[in-house]
């Protein structure tokens, strides 16, 4: 998947305050810190289900980069794959400690499992929103939520990086440290369960 022009100037644009954080600049901690927190806040909540979970873990990955950020080789790979494992290991260890398998949240993944297919965002796009829509559009995402819950935390990582945020295969791999063709099994495999789930709810329901 090649990068935009838009994507490579923000990619470059990170790569430079972190250059900076690294040369002890402090005003640039706190704009690599504004640039990134959404991000990261996001990803623990799709793992976890929880806010007060998702805000501690968003604390600690921030924690975490401060004290390792030394040790980031700015020729070795993108931050963001970088920033996104040391969220990822977080994550694992959290889910060891709680055992806890909540629910995450995926418009994003696609409703029948191709990889080019429609999205769930895409099923909820209206350009004239109604009440109406905006209640069948919670009922589905409480649907999702309620699939996701079901698979195992292999295929739903796999999924959220991918159809979330929007990271290639070799990307994922890293963070994973699996192989690509791995990862791309996972994702077919975990978007397959997630129709198959979505359906089998969707039949209850009606």
């Amino acid at each position: 998947m090649e990068r935009t022009p838009e994507q490579e100037a923000a990619q470059e644009a990170v790569a430079k305050l972190v250059r900076q954080c690294m040369a002890g600049d402090a005003q640039a901690w706190q704009q690599l810190v504004v640039s990134q927190h959404r991000r990261i806040y996001a990803i623990c909540y799709r793992f976890t289900g929880s806010c007060t979970d998702a805000e501690d873990l968003t604390q600690d990955v921030f924690l975490k980069l401060y004290k390792n950020l030394a040790s980031f080789d700015t020729q070795k790979g993108s931050f963001q794959t970088w920033i996104t494992t040391l969220a990822r290991n977080l994550l694992v260890d959290h889910f060891r400690r709680t055992r806890l398998d909540r629910a995450s949240d995926s418009l994003d993944a696609t409703f029948d499992g191709d990889e080019d297919g429609p999205t769930m965002a895409d099923r909820l796009a209206d350009p004239s929103p109604s009440q109406e829509h905006h209640v069948a559009g919670l009922e589905l995402k409480a649907r999702v939520q309620a699939a996701l819950k079901q698979l195992s935390p292999e295929l739903r990582e796999a999924v959220i990086l991918r159809d979330l945020e929007d990271m290639d295969y070799k990307e994922i791999a890293q963070v994973l440290r699996i192989p690509e063709g791995t990862v791309k099994s996972r994702i077919s495999r975990g978007r397959g369960e997630l129709a198959r789930l979505l359906q089998r709810i969707e039949g209850q329901v009606v």
